[in-house]
């Protein structure tokens, strides 16, 4: 079918949302919000593998496995994803 996921995650609220293969960050995020996709800065991502193996953020930005990406990254089946944005 061509889909895969990737996830948000809150302090009270984690939620998956469903793009085809290939999109790209601002378009996820606009999957989420149109405002995210206008304002979009960059995306904090992590993998969920990594941290269900690791167990925390802080862990993974120990480790390097913690990544700050622009524009134009390649969301994978499983990132999770911040999005920094100003709109």
């Amino acid at each position: 079918m061509g889909l895969q996921s990737f996830f948000t995650v809150g302090e009270d609220e984690v939620r998956a949302w469903t793009i085809e293969k290939g999109t790209n960050a601002v378009n996820a995020a606009g999957k989420i919000h149109s405002d995210l996709a206008r304002g979009f800065i960059r995306a904090e991502c992590f993998n969920y593998n990594d941290i269900i193996t690791h167990g925390s953020e802080k862990v993974l930005r120990e480790k390097g496995l913690f990544r700050l990406e622009g524009k134009d990254y390649t969301v994978k089946d499983g990132d999770i994803l911040n999005i920094r944005f100003n709109v």
